[in-house]
């Protein structure tokens, strides 16, 4: 037999379709809201990913002004006259006038540049991946000429620059500090809540370009990065040649701490020792792999 269910009353129409249109209207306006949200770092993104730092002076070096498609670029420079040349590449918010002392110290056998992007140090014009990335190339041009080989360091966003610079030209050896495979991949890690691959202009994809790297190529990583994931630097790692690539760890290093470590300058300092190595210019790379973490110091 059936059994009857007694005083149970069903929801009024009118409850229900009210209950329906504050559902909606709670969806449409999370909707509305998150596509504002988007609108809006899509808009604003490259003032997310450039930060211009402000002219500075220094009398121990030398500068110049570099003229390239719809900017001028401002140069620091030393010992010109070198043989062999480097040529540096920052970080997204970095002074490269900072270095200068060190890298000095570092590199005395080198002639040595620090690129200013546009928009940083005395630079005109405004940063964007293609004007930067078509920078480097015409400043590797400009110096191939006045120098016998062409090294390149990239620390951070530099990374992406350098990179995609040894894809397209002879770079004796290349040194990347803090790298990452993607700015995709990097943004996507800090904002896993937006569609970073649809929204981003500015990819630097650097892992595509490694097959075309010819160079010998030190990579460091600070252990503690704390803005470009570990993973993103074992991205790019593993799509080198095991004999291509010198990997070192700096213990308790942080993304912007790097300086502090008398590792980090010893690494640079023992890469770039010898300048004639007979790798780069496109010939065939052959450099055991080193995958250590420092662990004294040098």
């Amino acid at each position: 037999m059936c059994k009857v269910v007694k005083n149970y009353t069903f929801p009024r129409q009118p409850d229900v379709i009210n209950h329906m249109k504050s559902a909606f209207i709670i969806i449409s306006v999370s909707c509305l809201l998150y596509a504002t949200f988007c609108v809006i770092m899509y808009a604003t993104q490259r003032r997310q990913i450039y930060f211009p730092t402000p002219e500075s002076q220094n009398s121990a070096a030398e500068s110049f002004f570099f003229p390239v498609a719809d900017a001028v670029l401002k140069i620091w420079s030393l010992d010109k006259e070198r043989e062999a040349a480097i040529i540096y590449f920052g970080g997204n918010a970095e002074d490269v006038a900072g270095d200068l002392a060190g890298f000095s110290h570092l590199f005395p056998d080198y002639a040595i540049y620090l690129v200013n992007y546009r928009g940083y140090g005395g630079s005109t014009g405004k940063p964007s991946e293609t004007a930067l990335c078509n920078d480097a190339v015409a400043i590797f041009d400009f110096l191939a000429e006045r120098h016998l080989n062409i090294s390149v360091i990239g620390r951070s966003l530099g990374s992406g620059i350098a990179t995609h610079l040894a894809a397209l030209r002879p770079v004796e050896k290349l040194a990347l500090v803090t790298p990452f495979a993607s700015l995709a991949g990097v943004a996507q890690a800090h904002l896993p809540y937006l569609p970073v691959s649809f929204l981003l202009k500015d990819r630097y994809d650097a892992a595509s370009l490694v097959p075309k790297i010819k160079s010998q190529v030190l990579m460091i990583i600070a252990e503690n990065d704390e803005i470009i994931p570990r993973r993103q630097s074992d991205a790019l790692l593993e799509k080198f040649g095991e004999k291509q690539i010198e990997v070192v760890i700096i213990p308790k290093a942080g993304h912007n701490t790097l300086d502090n470590h008398n590792q980090y300058r010893a690494a640079l300092k023992k890469f770039f020792a010898n300048k004639r190595s007979g790798f780069g210019g496109g010939q065939n790379v052959s450099l055991t792999l080193k995958y250590e973490k420092c662990s004294k110091t040098l």
